[in-house]
């Protein structure tokens, strides 16, 4: 996929950049809507990272293959492109959203493996004290898992395991998958209309 030019939007300034990778673990939809309420936006460039067996999560989920998810996005980067601009901190970017994460990639960003550019895109993320958020799907955890997190927390990233919310009572699935993700942007200052905002408990 062409990279766009990024020095400027139509607005005249530089757009801001976010990572999305979507790995292995159950709920591809995440990173798929995700992707779709970025693209609706002029001011924010995607850069996408598909696992392998995320694709074949997209496959199995959503009836999507790599060339489909891959469009929604502005730049495509092979996860097996350690020289890629993403791997270098001298990239800017407003951080990563790993959506769904498996406990594969938890693991290997808590230990630092950098094996493949969605772990070195992270680890980047890190040390350059940028967000990363987590949307880790596994249950029920076992300790590992929990230990994993937790060295993630303390290293600044964010674990957001994305569980559904009833008080706004969701009509439908992509509700609920939209209400999280609206959390989700809130957490990088990116405006959204994806769910409403809770005005107080109805009397």
């Amino acid at each position: 996929m062409p990279a766009i030019d990024d020095t400027a939007t139509s607005a005249g300034a530089p757009p801001r950049r976010l990572i999305v990778a979507i790995t292995g673990a159950s709920g591809a939809l995440y990173g798929v809507r995700l992707l779709q309420a970025l693209r609706e936006r002029a001011d924010v460039q995607t850069h996408l990272l598909l696992s392998e067996a995320g694709v074949l999560n997209l496959h199995q989920e959503l009836g999507m293959n790599r060339r489909e998810a891959e469009a929604l996005a502005d730049v495509a980067h092979n996860i097996r492109d350690i020289g890629a601009s993403i791997a270098s901190g001298s990239f800017q970017s407003d951080g990563m959203i790993i959506a769904p994460c498996s406990m594969k990639t938890l693991a290997a960003i808590a230990h630092g493996l950098s094996d493949n550019l969605i772990s070195r895109a992270a680890d980047v993320v890190l040390k350059e004290r940028r967000r990363l958020v987590l949307m880790v799907r596994e249950t029920p955890f076992n300790l590992a898992h929990l230990r994993n997190m937790t060295a993630v927390t303390e290293m600044g990233g964010i674990v957001f395991p994305p569980l559904p919310a009833f008080y706004h009572r969701p009509q439908n699935i992509e509700e609920m998958v939209d209400h999280t993700l609206g959390r989700v942007l809130d957490l990088y200052g990116i405006a959204h209309e994806l769910a409403p905002r809770w005005q107080g408990m109805k009397s």
